[in-house]
This record gives C-alpha cells, structure tokens and sequence, in this order.
C-alpha cells in the first residue's frame, strides 16, 4: 500500500511512543510497564485513525483504564486463572456498555493484568499515563471532529461473545491448557469483526496469517534477542511490513511483539500455536455465524 506523507509521519511517530514505553520499562527494569494493547491503540488511534475509536476521544481514556483496573483487582483474587479470564470479560463487556465504547482494545487491558499476574500499581499508573497520552494525541489531531460514532454493542453481540467465550476457556481448561484461556490480540479482532455485517473466508485467512505471523515474529524475535527494547525496535516493523503485504490494516497484529516480551515462559513458547488454535477457533466461527445465521435472521426478519 502506498502511505502518504501524513501516513508516514502517523507511523514514525506511533513506532516512537511505543519504543518511549518499551524504553521507560527497560530504565525502569519494571516489565509491567509494558503493555502490549497500547501497540493496537496507537496504531488505530494515532496511525489508521479508526473512525469509531477516535469519535469520542475521552473514551480512549476511559475504557482501557476502567478494563485494566478490573482486571487488575481480579487479579488479586483467590480464584483459578480460568475463572479471572471469564469474570474479567463478563465485567469488562458491562463496562463497555455503560461507557457506550465499542473499543475493543480495552479487552486486552483488562486481561493483560491476569496473564502477567501483575502486582505493582506501577502498572495501573503506566496504563493511564499512556490511554491519557493517546487521547491528548488524538485531540490534537482534531480527525475526531469529522469522524460517526460507533453504533452502540448490541445484546445479540454481548450474548455471542460472552458464549464463545466460555467454550473457549472451558475447552482449553478442560484440556489442561488454562494459560491459553487469554489471547488478547485474537479476542480483540474476534469482537471488533462480530460488529461486522459481513465477514468472509478471504478476511478471515488474511487475519489470520497476520495474528499468527505477529505472534510467530515476536517469539522469534525475542528468542535471538533478549533485550525488550532491541526486540520491539526489530519486530514491531516486521509487523507492519506483513500487514503492507497482506494489504490489510489490523492494529491488534502490533500487540503481538510486545505479549511475547512479558508472558509467563511457559506462554510465550505456546504463543504462535496458541495464536493458531484461537485464531481458528473465533475467527472461524464468526464467519460461519456470518454465513449462516445472518441470513437466516434477516429472511426470518423479511417474512414476518
């Protein structure tokens, strides 16, 4: 694809507030500081300047902050990771209906506390300072003025969601497998096209290389190279090379990279397996929900 000036100057400045936040937790040595979803935010606020996420700036704020506290107080509960994973979407899927936000990014805020077991309110601190960073960005781009607000979640949304949801982390339970029960990136993009009104097997696939090609590259990347900010510096345009290849704009493929620096050993060599099976798993479904019960519903609707 080919990216004008403006395009250009949107990505350098994306990739160098990501690298800033990378940087600040390598001085810090504070790995929580890290938080993978504000790649995806940056790069659908700042770089493809969605039009559903900029529309009310406030929200950019106010949505990841609000997941990410609960999830980090969920956290904090003597209850079985599984069991975080579920009631930190059922919580977070409510917030997002007060809030009237259809950001999905904000998912993967509240679920990063549970995956890293995060502790310090470092985090907490790092997660407003950068959502208010973002939002502040975004009003100074002033594309927000000139942007439709999102349609808000419906219940048949909410209801979907919330079923796959709990097939998932009860199969990946059931099969020993609970640390695949959050793949933030996979959720994000399984919530974003369930709003979708049409959603094929030719996007799907597309979605699906660049996940799983996003993850692949973060593990690989981060296995030849310890050091966090040398690793985001390196895969982070490998990511977006992918994505110019697969012409498509995905911003929840840039979360990748960073996951793979903060997950738990025992995650971080399942990650691109994990991105495999999930990705099949939702994306999948939601095409077939698209092929099939769609048109049902909408003949069923026409002949009453």
């Amino acid at each position: 694809m080919h990216l004008s000036t403006i395009e250009k100057r949107n990505y350098l400045i994306g990739f160098v507030f990501i690298i800033f936040m990378v940087a600040s937790a390598t001085f810090l040595n504070d790995m929580e500081i890290i938080l993978p979803e504000i790649g995806a935010l940056t790069a659908g606020t700042w770089i493809y300047q969605n039009g559903g996420w900029i529309n009310q700036p406030t929200k950019i704020f106010l949505a990841p902050s609000g997941t990410a506290i609960i999830g980090f107080v969920i956290n904090q509960l003597s209850i079985t990771y599984a069991e975080k994973v579920l009631l930190g979407l059922l919580l977070m899927l409510i917030l997002l209906r007060v809030l009237h936000s259809n950001l999905a990014p904000s998912f993967a805020t509240g679920l990063l506390p549970i995956i890293i077991n995060a502790t310090h309110w470092s985090f907490i601190v790092a997660i407003l300072l950068f959502t208010s960073f973002l939002m502040i960005g975004v009003f100074l781009q002033g594309r927000y003025k000139h942007t439709n607000p999102s349609e808000p979640i419906r219940n048949e949304h909410m209801i979907i969601f919330t079923i796959m949801a709990i097939v998932w982390v009860g199969a990946v339970w059931f099969f020993g497998f609970s640390q695949m029960a959050a793949i933030p990136p996979v959720m994000v993009v399984f919530f974003e096209v369930l709003q979708k009104e049409n959603y094929g097997w030719r996007m799907a696939s597309k979605h699906f290389i660049a996940l799983v090609g996003a993850a692949t590259i973060g593990v690989l990347v981060h296995l030849a190279i310890a050091s966090w900010l040398l690793s985001a510096i390196i895969s982070l345009p490998v990511v977006f090379v992918l994505l110019q290849i697969l012409k498509i704009k995905l911003p929840a493929a840039f979360a990748f990279p960073l996951l793979a620096l903060v997950l738990p050993t025992s995650m971080f060599h399942m990650l691109p397996i994990t991105a495999i099976i999930a990705s099949t798993f939702f994306l999948g479904t939601i095409v077939l929900l698209k092929k099939f019960v769609t048109p049902y519903k909408v003949s069923s609707e026409t002949n009453d």
